[in-house]
C-alpha cells in the first residue's frame, strides 16, 4: 500500500491522537472512570468468575458455581475470543486497556483501507480518508463488544477485494482472525447476511456467479460457527428452558416505534454509539440536497443507497418491537430468542463511510474549500473526544471505587468462613460487585441462564413484584438482571455510600432464599423492617477507597430449626 508524504503524516497524527484519547486508562488504571453499564456490572466481572473458576475449556455441559448455583459455561464467552485470554493472563485494567488499543487501531486501519481501497483513492482526499477513519475509531463503543462492529470495515475491504477477483492471502488471514476478537450475535451475523445479499444482487444484476465471493463468506461464517461452537450448540441443541424463552419484545404501538425510528436515527444506539447527530447528520442531509438539485443520483448512487440504508435500518430496529409482530412471534418463538433488530448494528461503518463520501461530494460540487470542510472534520473528532469514558463517566465510581476490594475483603473475613459454602444477594448494588470479590451470589446480571432458576429466584422477590408493574414487567418479560428488586428502590441499583435512602416496606420471601443456600444479603441501604424479614444486621462496612456502605444482613434461623438442632 503506497502512502504519500504528507497523508504519512496525518497517519501518524491520526494513531497519536488515538494514543492521546487512551492515556487515562494508561495513566490512572484502577482509577480510571469506565462505563459501567453491561461492562463493569457485568462483563467484567464474568471474565474475572471465568478466569477463577478453572472452566475456561470446560465441557458443553459444565457449570460455574460461582454464579446462581451453578450457571452454564456456555453463557461466557468461548476460549477462542481473544478478549477472554487477556482477561486471563492481565490485571483487569491491564486488558481493558489492552483490548480498547486493539480495538480502536484495527477500527482506524480497517476503515482507512476501506476508503483508499474502493470508496477514496483518490491522491488529494487523503485528509478525508484518515479524518473519518480516526473519527470512526474514537466512537463509543460497546467494550466487551470488541471488533463485533468496528471490524466490519475491514472485513468489508477484504470481501470487496475478493469480490474484484483479489486473490491475496492477506484477505482470507482477515477473515480468519476477526472472529477470534468480535462475536457473530453481536455484529457479525447481520454483516455477513448483508454481504449474502450483496452476492445474490450481483447475480440479479447479471454479474455471474462470482464463487470465490460466495465461497468466502462461507468460509468466514463457519469460522465463527467453529469459534462460538458453545453458542451453537445452546441455540440449536439445548432444549432446557433459558431466560430468553420469556423475552418478549413485541409490545410497542405504532406511535412509540415511529418515536423510536427517529430517536435512533438520530441518536443511535447505546452498544453502538456514534455520536453523528451534531455533525455528521446535518453534513450528510445537505449532501443529499446538492445530489437532488444537482441531479447526480447516477453519480453519487453510493451515498444514496448508504442513505437511505442507513434510515431503512433505523426503521427495522425499530420495527422489531411493534406489537404487530406479536402473532408471528408466539408461533415462531426464535423470533422472541433472537434479537434480529440487531440489523442496525452495521449503522457505524454506513455512517462514516457516508460521512467521507459526503464530505468528497461536497468538496467537488460545492464552493467549499479543503479548509473549512476540515473545520467539519475536526468538529466531529473534538466531539467524540469529549464522549471519551473519563468524561462522560466522571460521577460514576471509579474501577476501585466500583468493585470495592478492600472493602469486600473486610466482609470475606468478618464473615469467616469459604466463600464456596454460603450464598449471598444483593440490594441497591450489582451482584458483578460481590462476583468479582470471590462471593458465590444468587443473583446475577446474565441473558442466558436456566429458566428454572428464573422461576426459583422470582418466589423470594413475587410479594415485591405484586407492588409494582414497572419491575414486574421487567423481571417476568425480560429478566436479564436476575436482582433483588424491590418496589422502593425501582430498577436502581448504584445506591452509594452517601445515599439517605432507606427501605421501609421490604417484603422478601425468605424460604426460597435459604432453600437456595442463601444466608447473607449485602445490601447498600438499610432495611428499617429486616426482622420481619427474617434478617438480622451483622455488621456495616465501610472503606474510603470504596464506592458503597454495605449493610451485611444475615438470615435469621427459625426457632423450629433451632430445636432441630
Amino acid at each position: 500500500m503506497q502512502i504519500e508524504k504528507n497523508e504519512k503524516r496525518l497517519f501518524i497524527f491520526a494513531l497519536l491522537v488515538i494514543a492521546l484519547y487512551l492515556s487515562p486508562l494508561i495513566l490512572l488504571g484502577e482509577n480510571a472512570h469506565i462505563r459501567v453499564h453491561d461492562n463493569l456490572d457485568s462483563n467484567l466481572a464474568w471474565y474475572k468468575v471465568l478466569k477463577e473458576s478453572n472452566e475456561i475449556f470446560g465441557s458443553i455441559n459444565s457449570r460455574l458455581p460461582q454464579i446462581s448455583n451453578g450457571m452454564p459455561r456456555n453463557t461466557f464467552s468461548t476460549e477462542f475470543s481473544v478478549i477472554v485470554w487477556l482477561y486471563t493472563l492481565f490485571p483487569t485494567m491491564a486488558a481493558y486497556t489492552i483490548s480498547q488499543a486493539l480495538t480502536r487501531v484495527i477500527a482506524f486501519l480497517g476503515m482507512y483501507l476501506l476508503l483508499k481501497k474502493h470508496f477514496l483513492p483518490d491522491k488529494q482526499l487523503a485528509w478525508i480518508r484518515v479524518g473519518t477513519s480516526l473519527a470512526f475509531a474514537l466512537t463509543p463503543f460497546w467494550p466487551s463488544g470488541m471488533l463485533s462492529t468496528l471490524g466490519m470495515p475491514l472485513a468489508l475491504w477484504a470481501f470487496l477485494n475478493i469480490r474484484i477477483g483479489e486473490r491475496h492471502w492477506r484477505n482470507y488471514l482477515v477473515l480468519t482472525l476477526l472472529p477470534l476478537y468480535s462475536s457473530i450475535v453481536l455484529g457479525f451475523f447481520f454483516f455477513l447476511f448483508a454481504m449474502g445479499v450483496l452476492w445474490v444482487t450481483d447475480i440479479i444484476r447479471g454479474k455471474g456467479w462470482n464463487l470465490r465471493f460466495f465461497l468466502s463468506i462461507v468460509y468466514m461464517t463457519l469460522i465463527f460457527c467453529l469459534v462460538e461452537y458453545r453458542l451453537v450448540f445452546s441455540f440449536i441443541f439445548d432444549f432446557e428452558p433459558n431466560s430468553r424463552d420469556e423475552y418478549f419484545h413485541a409490545k410497542l404501538p405504532l406511535w412509540r416505534v415511529i418515536r423510536l425510528i427517529v430517536r435512533n436515527f438520530v441518536l443511535g444506539h447505546v452498544h453502538v454509539m456514534t455520536v453523528h447527530a451534531l455533525v455528521i447528520l446535518p453534513i450528510t442531509v445537505f449532501t443529499f440536497y446538492v445530489i437532488i438539485t444537482k441531479k447526480l443520483w447516477r453519480q453519487e448512487k453510493v451515498f444514496v443507497f448508504l442513505f437511505a440504508l442507513n434510515f431503512i435500518l433505523s426503521t427495522w430496529y425499530a420495527f422489531w418491537f411493534y406489537e404487530g409482530w406479536l402473532p408471528l412471534t408466539e408461533r415462531f418463538h426464535f423470533l422472541d430468542t433472537f434479537n434480529f433488530a440487531r440489523f442496525h448494528f452495521l449503522r457505524p461503518m454506513i455512517i462514516y463511510v457516508s460521512f467521507a463520501l459526503a464530505l468528497r461530494i461536497i468538496f467537488t460540487y460545492c464552493e467549499f474549500t479543503k479548509r473549512t470542510l476540515s473545520i467539519f472534520m475536526a468538529a466531529q473528532i473534538l466531539l467524540l473526544a469529549a464522549f471519551n469514558e473519563e468524561i462522560i463517566n466522571q460521577n460514576s465510581p471509579s474501577v476501585k471505587e466500583f468493585y470495592a476490594e478492600r472493602l469486600f475483603q473486610n466482609i470475606k473475613e468478618h464473615i469467616a468462613l469459604p466463600q464456596e459454602d454460603y450464598r449471598v444477594a444483593n440490594i441497591g448494588i450489582h451482584p458483578a460487585i460481590a462476583q468479582f470479590n470471590g462471593f458465590y451470589t444468587l443473583d446475577t446480571y446474565n441473558n442466558f441462564y436456566p429458566l428454572s432458576y428464573k422461576h426459583q429466584f422470582r418466589k423470594i422477590i413475587e410479594n415485591e413484584l405484586t407492588k409494582s408493574k414497572a419491575i414486574r414487567i421487567y423481571f417476568d418479560e425480560w429478566g436479564g438482571r436476575c436482582y433483588i428488586f424491590t418496589s422502593e428502590l425501582g430498577k436502581h441499583y448504584m445506591y452509594k455510600k452517601d445515599s439517605k435512602k432507606r427501605l421501609k416496606n421490604l417484603e422478601l420471601n425468605m424460604e426460597p432464599f435459604k432453600k437456595l443456600g442463601g444466608k447473607y444479603i449485602f445490601s447498600a441501604v438499610p432495611i428499617d423492617n429486616a426482622t420481619e424479614n427474617h434478617l438480622k444486621l451483622d455488621k456495616i462496612f465501610t472503606e474510603k477507597s470504596a464506592a458503597w456502605k454495605i449493610y451485611l444482613y444475615k438470615v435469621m434461623e427459625d426457632e423450629g430449626s433451632k430445636k432441630t438442632l
